[in-house]
């Protein structure tokens, strides 16, 4: 019987790893300009973490969580997202009192119990920022910054950032009383679920994907309306520090977010190159979580991208070659003047190989194109006792003769040069 993955869990094959390993080195590489550290958490919280951090009624919590008992009656869950359990630690090893602003950046698999398509997976890989103990728009914008430029930078066609902020405790009751009143008056004509959401979670009837419901909620009233002096000028400071960075992006005052623990500023990064699911990286600020979760009254903002939808964008023309060279050994001489040279090579960073068995030239020369090796070395028995060997490039498709005594240092020179 054959045995397959579990269903929405995928393998990440060897030929697609390089991709994955340029994502996460271009994301350390911009977190690391911005002067943020890694922190590593695990995949496994307890339950809780996540039900008062996401929000009780968001999707999420209620429909989308592998959450289970486990022998000690404890609730754990599979993380779903990557905010609340940074924060638990956090919170938990008192990191705050290290420095009053912590610039975190942790990358991983997350779970979530959905319907696998296309960009939608069970287990799914996130890369995620949080910038920790300010209400400075500056940070708001800097998360931004950091999430356009890793795309940019690895992404192909067209992508834009929608914008948008949805208030503050202060200023959302407002809204939602009046939010409540409209709903009501079309209730009839939402969807099930919008209907239920306008009872637990009414802003969250934005975020429907129903063209009916989307047509309706255009004329609800917009939290726009309704910002305190405060969050309209954080809003405004915003907008201007992304104009002075040359950040495109579009004001979509209906964008809300899944998540409860949102304030203020939101945002999102889609390519219409994605279809349905067009989001590839999405944040914004919490302030008041770290608190609701235990904490000290810390304000944050973060950003997520998602890996799996970033390959989708990317250019599959540049992936890595597997290795650098690879030796024909042709005899037994051969093989044992062979193997110090790949010991040589290994050692001063460049990836070699050879066969394990004594093959045909034409065999070998299959291996080496299946590994994807850039030059190729042929030595044999005879070609020793002449003191050349040939060296084959891959991917310009020429040869030479070089001398046995200079092939170590040269075929070196040979792999280091740019393409």
């Amino acid at each position: 019987m054959a045995t397959a993955a579990v269903r929405g869990f995928k393998d990440i094959l060897p030929g697609e790893v390089s991709y994955w390993r340029k994502i996460e080195e271009t994301a350390r590489d911009t977190f690391r300009v911005s002067g943020f550290q890694e922190i590593r958490i695990p995949i496994l919280e307890k339950t809780e973490i996540f039900a008062r951090g996401i929000g009780e009624h968001t999707d999420i919590v209620e429909k989308e969580m592998y959450t289970f008992t486990d022998r000690s009656g404890d609730s754990l869950t599979l993380r779903p997202e990557a905010t609340a359990g940074l924060l638990r630690a956090v919170i938990e090893h008192k990191l705050y009192g290290r420095q009053p602003l912590l610039k975190l950046f942790t990358m991983g698999p997350m779970f979530r119990h959905e319907r696998p398509q296309k960009g939608r997976l069970r287990q799914f890989h996130q890369i995620n920022a949080e910038a920790i103990g300010t209400v400075a728009p500056a940070a708001d914008a800097e998360v931004i910054w950091m999430a356009w430029r890793i795309l940019e930078r690895l992404a192909s066609g067209a992508m834009r950032i929608e914008l948008n902020s949805i208030g503050c405790p202060l200023c959302r009751p407002f809204h939602r009383e009046d939010l409540i009143l409209y709903l009501s008056r079309i209730s009839a004509k939402l969807c099930t679920e919008c209907r239920r959401r306008s009872k637990t979670n009414p802003l969250r009837v934005f975020d429907c994907k129903n063209d009916p419901c989307r047509e309706l909620m255009q004329r609800a009233p917009l939290l726009q309306h309704y910002y305190c002096p405060e969050c309209g000028d954080h809003f405004a400071e915003v907008i201007r520090i992304l104009k002075r960075l040359d950040i495109p992006f579009v004001i979509n005052p209906y964008l809300v977010r899944g998540l409860d623990y949102y304030v203020r500023t939101t945002f999102e990064i889609t390519s219409p190159d994605l279809g349905a699911q067009s989001t590839v990286a999405a944040g914004g600020r919490y302030d008041g979580l770290v608190k609701d979760l235990g904490g000290p009254d810390l304000a944050g903002v973060g950003m997520a991208i998602g890996v799996e939808r970033l390959i989708l964008l990317m250019d599959r023309a540049e992936a890595d070659h597997a290795i650098d060279l690879f030796i024909c050994a042709l005899g037994p001489t051969a093989r044992k003047k062979a193997v110090p040279w790949i010991k040589n090579w290994r050692n001063n960073g460049v990836s070699a190989q050879m066969s394990y068995e004594d093959k045909s030239l034409k065999a070998q020369m299959k291996q080496a194109d299946r590994t994807g090796a850039r030059q190729v070395v042929i030595v044999g028995d005879n070609e020793l006792e002449k003191g050349i060997v040939t060296v084959r490039d891959m991917v310009a498709h020429e040869q030479r003769d070089v001398s046995v005594d200079e092939v170590v240092e040269l075929v070196e020179d040979i792999v280091r040069s740019p393409y």
